[in-house]
C-alpha cells in the first residue's frame, strides 16, 4: 500500500500545483485586462481634451475673425 499512498500524495500535490498555476494565470490575465482598459480610458480622455482644445481654438479664431470684420 505504500506505493499507492505515494502515488496518491503525488497526484494530489500535482493537482494542487496545477490549480495554483491556473489561479495565478487567471489573475495575471485579469490584471492585464484591467491595465488595458485603464489605458483605453486614458486615451479616450486625451482625445476628449484634444477635441475640447480644438473647439476652443476654433471658437477663438472665429471670434477674432468676427472682431476684425467689425473694425
Amino acid at each position: 500500500m505504500g506505493f499507492m499512498d505515494d502515488a496518491k500524495d503525488a497526484a494530489e500535490a500535482t493537482g494542487k500545483k496545477v490549480g495554483e498555476f491556473v489561479d495565478d494565470t487567471k489573475e495575471r490575465v485579469s490584471d492585464k485586462v484591467d491595465e488595458l482598459q485603464a489605458e483605453g480610458e486614458v486615451k479616450r480622455a486625451e482625445a476628449d481634451v484634444k477635441k475640447a482644445e480644438a473647439e476652443r481654438d476654433a471658437t477663438a479664431a472665429k471670434n477674432d475673425y468676427k472682431e476684425q470684420l467689425r473694425d
